[in-house]
């Protein structure tokens, strides 16, 4: 579905640039996934970006994530669904075809390293400029 987006319009929107972000990070080890381990990244200032889902359960997280965000200044970006999350930081189960089978929730995921320099970083930064 995210390559058609790309191949039809020609130009990659946030959202699909995020997942590209996304993967290449898992490849690189640049994710930090979990409560203990995000929130060490952020008070760290290893993060260079805070994927927050909307829909999140405990709003301890949310008090917890906006303010280390707002005080360290890392970008934060909220993504509608903690299932959609947890796909594309890859916690779910995938069967031969390729097809995510079981997909964790995932209340936030932080971005320490994008693994190299891509056309989805590219958009994601200028998104944030366009944003301040």
């Amino acid at each position: 579905m995210a390559k058609e987006g790309i191949a039809a319009g020609g130009v990659m929107d946030v959202n699909t640039a995020l997942q590209e972000v996304l993967k290449t990070a898992i490849i690189h080890n640049g994710l930090a996934r979990g409560i203990p381990e995000a929130a060490k990244a952020l008070k760290r200032c290893q993060a260079h970006l805070c994927m927050l889902a909307s829909n999140c359960d405990e709003p301890v997280y949310v008090k917890l994530v906006e303010p280390l965000c707002a005080e360290q200044q890392i970008n934060l970006i909220k993504v509608d669904d903690n299932k959609k999350l947890g796909e594309w930081v890859g916690l779910c189960k995938i069967d031969r075809e390729g097809k995510c089978l079981k997909v964790f929730g995932c209340s936030y995921v932080v971005l320490k390293d994008y693994g190299k320099e891509s056309q989805a970083k590219d958009i994601i930064e200028e998104y944030f400029k366009c944003k301040k």
